[in-house]
């Protein structure tokens, strides 16, 4: 952010959820880009799990009952295939609220770990703002997992705005 405190770099992070989603069309709604900066953008950031991580297995293992040694190339393949089509759709239903509200904005799919490339991403981009939905996980699956919410806001390099879905707010 420059001393006037415009915003030149906002990240939005969607996972696909109806609570990513909320938090991109409460940025467009509410944030204001830097007009007095050409390269002023929103950009719309979707993490896409490794293949491995994605079909349950650790890299260069065989789950009991699995493909065999033969097999893993293809069963990777498919489902590569199968979250680029899902990535294809998350980016789609983004860039619908986006022109709903005749914002451009950049998108970007990084491969990896979400709560790490969100990260990353923001500072590679100098991010002035990431914005991030929050899904309502119980305390006892954020123990196992983690909140990428969370872990974004403790080590993101730039302020960080999670907007909770109104029914979330309510109840907390």
């Amino acid at each position: 952010m420059d001393a006037s405190g415009s915003l030149k770099c906002v990240i939005v992070a969607v996972d696909g959820s109806e609570a990513s989603m909320e938090a991109l069309r409460w940025a467009l709604d509410n944030l204001k880009l830097s007009p007095s900066s050409p390269d002023s953008s929103f950009v719309v950031l979707h993490v896409q799990s490794p293949p491995s991580i994605a079909a349950g297995l650790n890299p260069g293992t065989i789950p009991f009952g699995g493909p065999s040694g033969l097999e893993v190339p293809a069963f990777a393949a498919a489902i590569e295939a199968h979250q680029k089509r899902i990535t294809d759709a998350i980016l789609k239903h983004a860039l619908q609220i986006c022109s709903d509200k005749s914002v451009n904005v950049k998108t970007i799919v990084i491969v990896g770990d979400p709560k790490e490339k969100i990260c990353e991403a923001v500072e590679n981009l100098h991010a002035d703002l990431l914005v991030m939905g929050c899904r309502a996980i119980g305390p006892i699956k954020r123990m196992f997992l983690g909140s990428v919410s969370n872990y974004c806001t403790n080590h993101a390099r730039c302020p960080v705005i999670i907007a909770k879905s109104k029914d979330d707010a309510s109840s907390a």
